[in-house]
């Protein structure tokens, strides 16, 4: 069992330190020039082959695979549960770990859950395992509006309780799927073509703005728009058939 704690463990020590912490992909100019891997288009890390191959624990490739897909999900559900962003951090790594120890009981059949739900009940435990290590000052928590103006950062999180972790969970899961299926498609298109679109979809930039900055015709970034969307729609359907 050490095994796992140190293969895991150096896995999150590396990636760990590259966390953006807002919880938001860092796509710059930069990262949508850059080159992809030499990675499979319709690959996904919760893919039945993937989950064979994390039950060996010194297989650092699928290792960072997982990380990278999952750590920002995990992220951001334990940031919407009340956590701080070093609570956050914690969640992910012991997650990750959690994870590593119980990947060999995992059994990849529906009639007992799904991966996306295993994974959703180790978050959820290791959220309450933060809330649990808060002092009791901190872990019960009273306002008056009266002293709203001069309440903590503490006193203003919002109570864990009543948080509806499955919907919080489901509205995260479907924005990491998407996320995964433009970095799958950004392998299949050009890296202007995909610049382009994600100018327009990501960041919300006019077309003529765009068109400006880089360059080109307001046709060519209309059909970068259309070409690259339908093609992250038809990857996304296919992620969503293989992860219910």
């Amino acid at each position: 069992m050490c095994g796992v704690t140190r293969s895991a463990g150096g896995i999150l020590t590396n990636k760990m330190k590259k966390i953006d912490l807002l919880g938001i992909a860092a796509f710059d100019e930069y990262n949508m020039m850059k080159p992809m891997p030499n990675t499979p288009a319709d690959s996904i890390p919760t893919r039945q082959s993937l989950l064979a191959r994390m039950k060996d624990w010194s297989d650092q490739v699928s290792w960072q695979d997982f990380f990278h897909t999952y750590w920002r999900l995990i992220y951001g559900v334990a940031l919407k549960a009340g956590l701080s962003a070093t609570e956050a951090e914690e969640v992910v790594q012991e997650t990750v770990l959690s994870v590593a120890k119980k990947i060999n009981e995992f059994k990849n059949d529906p009639a007992l859950g799904s991966f996306k739900s295993w994974l959703m009940l180790i978050t959820r435990r290791r959220i309450a395992d933060q809330f649990r290590k808060r002092p009791p000052a901190a872990a019960h928590f009273a306002t008056r509006a009266d002293e709203t103006a001069r309440t903590s950062t503490i006193e203003r999180m919002p109570d864990p309780a009543s948080l509806d972790l499955d919907k919080v969970w489901e509205e995260h899961w479907q924005k990491n799927l998407m996320d995964a299926a433009m970095e799958n498609v950004k392998r299949q298109v050009s890296a202007k073509q995909f610049l382009l679109f994600y100018q327009q979809v990501v960041k919300e930039w006019p077309a003529a703005k765009v068109a400006e900055k880089y360059d080109v015709s307001l046709a060519q970034v209309y059909m970068a728009r259309y070409r690259v969307a339908r093609l992250v729609k038809k990857e996304a359907r296919k992620l969503q058939a293989r992860n219910p």
